[in-house]
């Protein structure tokens, strides 16, 4: 088998809301398969210097980027400095960081509403919009999005459901976009994987993974292997696609 097909050495990437989660898990292994990383971060800086020491410590090459996705200026600012320090170009973007906030329509303030949008969808968007025009050709964008956008399974998540739908439609239209630069670019659709904001226990996960055949919350580490598949040269046929990683919770 040959492995080199999954190398990302000398590629350049960049994770947002990298510090955490699917995220770090993202960044961690793109780092592992030799990949320059800068992730974002809008909270901890403690988590995420923890982090890049992580990956610096393991031999990988990385650096945190405090910008708050749902912000349009810190977000565009965020793209200019990870390029800086990159060396002026990007050849993976993982668009990763978002929020979930449920509630049932009537009852979800326009506050929780406006900010799912902002990060979920305008932050996608002003990402993705900053940063392809530095993007190589034969680059990669993938978009973590959610199986929500397939299936609402459970009441309240009306708001939630509807931003991971726009970002399959960003993602469709960018693959036709990007096609004549052989960029690719793919949405990841994780169902439960066991996070701090997602934890595997307790009465809510327990109901869940009944829904899930393979009896179990995913981990992180189950995204990223599908995330640096998709950044990979392996992957280079792969576009516009939406590749769920539930557990076959909706087969």
């Amino acid at each position: 088998m040959n492995t080199e097909i999954f190398n990302l050495s000398g590629k350049a990437a960049l994770v947002t809301g990298g510090s955490r989660g699917i995220g770090a898990a993202c960044a961690k292994l793109l780092a592992h398969r030799g990949a320059s990383v800068a992730i974002t971060y809008s909270k901890s800086a403690e988590r995420a210097e923890a982090l890049v020491a992580e990956i610096v410590a393991a031999g990988g090459s990385a650096f945190a980027i405090v910008a708050d996705a749902g912000d349009a200026n810190a977000t565009k600012a965020a793209v200019a400095q990870a390029l800086d320090r990159l060396g002026g170009h990007l050849d993976i973007l993982v668009n990763n960081a978002g929020i979930a906030d449920h509630g049932p329509v009537g009852l979800v303030s326009e506050a929780s509403f406006e900010r799912q949008m902002d990060i979920n969808v305008r932050g996608v968007w002003y990402t993705t919009s900053s940063a392809v025009a530095a993007m190589r050709d034969g680059g990669r964008i993938i978009n973590i999005g959610s199986f929500f956008s397939e299936r609402v399974p459970t009441p309240g998540a009306s708001s939630y459901g509807m931003t991971k739908h726009a970002v399959v439609g960003m993602t469709r239209g960018w693959a036709r976009d990007l096609a004549a630069r052989q960029i690719t670019v793919n949405t990841v659709e994780p169902g439960p994987i066991a996070t701090e904001a997602n934890p595997d226990e307790g009465d809510r996960a327990a109901m869940i993974k009944t829904m899930v055949p393979l009896g179990r919350y995913g981990q992180p580490h189950e995204v990223a292997e599908l995330v640096a598949f998709l950044a990979s040269p392996a992957a280079a046929y792969i576009t516009g696609a939406q590749i769920l990683v539930d557990g076959g919770m909706l087969a």
